[in-house]
């Protein structure tokens, strides 16, 4: 499926001024106020069997105004106080969908501070963005531009642990066109040693970016640990310290995905993958640790909605599918196939790399199923399995 355009959000860091710092830190702590209140007066309703949807919590939050324990709710733009009790509701419709868990309070000391703002509560003329309450335009360091006359729809400030301030705007990115159709496709097989391993025979390192950070976050850690629990000055400093060290790991990270899945989705107009269950795979004890640095989950989010943004084909095919096992020439699936062993030599005389075999498996059933619409993978000794078939994701925006 081809677009033209789409819903792109660009993150900037910026370095606020004192007075900004502190009308955003009154607008979180009031945004995290709000939607506890919500979710309280909601959750009390649930239990007596009774809906509250959005219009009845934003008669509330007017109400709370006018007392005089909330009257400091005034004090802050009202927006994003509207946003997120529409963030409740958003959390009580995907609840409700059963495509999530209930709804949990937010906590002032881990969860994300963050205050949305639309149109109404902010302007930007000439490339300076000034948000409402705020008499000066925010300084933000601009790692590019934003797409040639666009105008942000709604816009994000947020800080992270490490104590980095951030704003996220979505636009309208006109500029994302499909690219030219190619006759390549690429069969991906996922692994720890080399992050991927393509098709091609081409293996993709795995920077191990917590591992290499491993010794600096456990120091972090470890001077963290021996800080007097509470408020105090050095213990929040000690925190920023293990959090800017995460953020270093993160931010490596996220860097290496999108230059290799960006790479692939240039080059490849069919791209086949296998279906990971990383949430099973991390109670592995022995292997959690790694399986997390590695970000097969990420990396697999990032394909889907570039795949959807430039026109290419993302196929994922049945995590039971013995892509290790089967003899890529010949067809032949060997009885045992333990991790330790890389290499192994098919019966009929074929010496197959453990991981380029396994790719040219997931690439040679992924067009199958590209082309008949079902799976071609031999059938399973236990039975249950299910074939592997064309996946279509739904459009995704960043």
């Amino acid at each position: 499926m081809t677009t033209t355009g789409v819903k792109r959000a660009f993150k900037c860091r910026f370095y606020p001024t004192d007075a900004q710092a502190a009308e955003l830190s009154r607008t979180f702590g009031c945004v995290r106020k709000v939607y506890n209140l919500a979710l309280a007066a909601r959750s009390e309703a649930f239990t007596r069997q009774e809906r509250v949807n959005y219009n009845q919590t934003s008669a509330m939050l007017t109400a709370w105004k006018k007392t005089e324990e909330l009257a400091f709710l005034c004090e802050v733009s009202s927006v994003p106080l509207q946003q997120t009790l529409r963030h409740l509701q958003t959390a009580y419709s995907n609840f409700f969908a059963r495509r999530a868990k209930y709804p949990r309070f937010k906590s002032k000391k881990k969860s994300r501070k963050s205050a949305e703002y639309t149109s109404s509560a902010f302007r930007f003329r000439d490339g300076k963005l000034t948000l409402a309450k705020m008499t000066e335009p925010l300084d933000i360091v601009w790692s590019r531009p934003l797409p040639e006359g666009t105008v942000p729809s709604t816009v994000t400030v947020s800080q992270d642990a490490a104590g980095r301030w951030f704003v996220s705007m979505l636009c309208d990115d006109m500029s994302v066109e499909p690219l030219p159709v190619l006759d390549t496709a690429v069969g991906i097989d996922a692994g720890i040693t080399s992050l991927l391993t393509l098709s091609t025979g081409e293996k993709i390192t795995n920077l191990k970016c917590e591992r290499v950070d491993r010794r600096r976050l456990a120091k972090a850690q470890k001077n963290l640990a021996r800080k007097a629990k509470g408020d105090g000055t050095n213990r929040r400093k000690a925190r920023i310290k293990v959090a800017k060290v995460y953020a270093r790991i993160a931010d490596r990270r996220r860097d290496h995905l999108h230059k290799i899945t960006t790479r692939l989705v240039r080059e490849n107009q069919t791209i086949v993958i296998e279906d990971l269950t990383v949430r099973n795979m991390v109670k592995n004890h022995s292997l959690a640790r790694a399986i997390s640095d590695a970000a097969w989950r990420e990396m697999r989010t990032m394909l889907e909605y570039k795949a959807q943004w430039y026109g290419r084909e993302l196929i994922t095919i049945d995590r039971w599918f013995p892509s290790s096992k089967l003899c890529s020439a010949c067809g032949t699936i060997a009885s045992k196939m333990p991790l330790h062993v890389r290499e192994w030599t098919c019966d009929c005389g074929t010496t197959h790399d453990r991981d380029v075999n396994a790719a040219k498996n997931i690439l040679a059933v992924g067009l199958t199923a590209s082309v008949c619409g079902a799976g071609v993978r031999p059938q399973r000794s236990s039975p249950g399995g299910q074939s592997a078939t064309k996946q279509k994701h739904p459009r995704r925006e960043p």
